[in-house]
C-alpha cells in the first residue's frame, strides 16, 4: 500500500520509446498509478509502455499534446479513489521529489492546483530560447500575470479531483498550455506555484522546445491576449 495511492500521473507520449519505460518505472517506485496515453507514436513507445507497469490508452493517430492530456485526464479521473492528478512528462525531464512536494502540499493547503515554475534562483541552465518564449509568454498575459504565475508553460502541474472533473482541454496542440490558464481563471480555481527543477538532458534538449514551436506560442498568446 502506497501513500500516493490516491494520485494518478498523467504521461501524454509521442516517439518517447527511447526513455518512456525507465521514466515510467523509476515514477512507479513512488507513484503505483501512472496512465501513458500514446499519441500515435510510430516507435516502440506502445510496447515500451506495456514493459513499464503503466496504464496504456492509445490515440490511432497523431493528436497533439493537449489531446493527449484529456484522454489522459479522463481515465485517470474515472478510476476508483482517484483524488489527485498530475501532468507529467515522458521526456525526462519532470522530477519525482518535485510531485511528491506538489501532492503534500494540496493534502495540506487549500488549493486546487499547482504549477511548476523553473524561475526560481540560477536560471542559466536553461535553454536561451525557452527563456525567452516563456518570459515572454507571461509578459503578453495579463492573466497569468494576476494569477501570479511565472511560467505558465510548465508541463508539470498537480491538481484535485475539482479540477480534473471539470477541466475541459479543446486545444490539442501546444497552446493547450495557455488554454488551461484560461480555464483556472476562468473557474476561479485556487492556484499557486510550485518551485521545480527541469532536468534538461541531451535526449530530452533534442526533442524539446524549437524555434519554430517558441514562435506558434509566443502567437497563441498574443492572439489570445488581443481578445481579452
Amino acid at each position: 500500500m502506497s501513500d500516493y495511492d490516491d494520485v494518478w500521473l498523467i504521461v501524454p507520449v509521442y516517439n518517447e520509446a527511447q526513455v518512456i519505460c525507465d521514466v515510467v518505472q523509476k515514477a512507479r517506485l513512488t507513484f503505483p498509478n501512472i496512465v501513458c496515453v500514446d499519441d500515435g507514436s510510430r516507435d516502440a513507445s506502445v510496447s515500451e509502455i506495456r514493459k513499464s507497469g503503466a496504464h496504456l490508452v492509445r490515440h490511432p493517430v497523431n493528436l497533439g499534446q493537449g489531446a493527449s492530456l484529456q484522454t489522459g485526464i479522463e481515465y485517470a479521473r474515472a478510476q476508483p479513489g482517484a483524488r489527485f492528478f498530475v501532468t507529467f512528462d515522458a521526456d525526462g525531464q519532470h522530477r519525482v521529489e518535485d510531485v511528491v512536494r506538489m501532492i503534500d502540499r494540496l493534502r495540506q493547503e487549500p488549493l486546487d492546483i499547482l504549477v511548476g515554475t523553473r524561475f526560481h534562483g540560477d536560471t542559466s541552465h536553461i535553454p536561451w530560447i525557452k527563456r525567452v518564449v516563456l518570459k515572454t509568454v507571461v509578459a503578453l498575459s495579463p492573466r497569468t500575470r494576476r494569477m501570479k504565475l511565472t511560467d505558465a508553460h510548465n508541463g508539470l502541474r498537480a491538481f484535485n479531483k475539482t479540477v480534473a472533473d471539470d477541466l475541459d482541454i479543446t486545444i490539442n496542440g501546444m497552446g493547450h498550455a495557455s488554454e488551461i490558464m484560461a480555464i483556472i481563471d476562468h473557474k476561479g480555481w485556487r492556484v499557486a506555484e510550485e518551485k521545480v527543477t527541469i532536468i534538461y538532458t541531451e535526449y530530452s534538449m533534442a526533442k524539446g522546445q524549437s524555434l519554430i514551436n517558441g514562435v506558434n506560442i509566443l502567437f497563441d498568446s498574443a492572439l489570445r491576449s488581443s481578445r481579452r
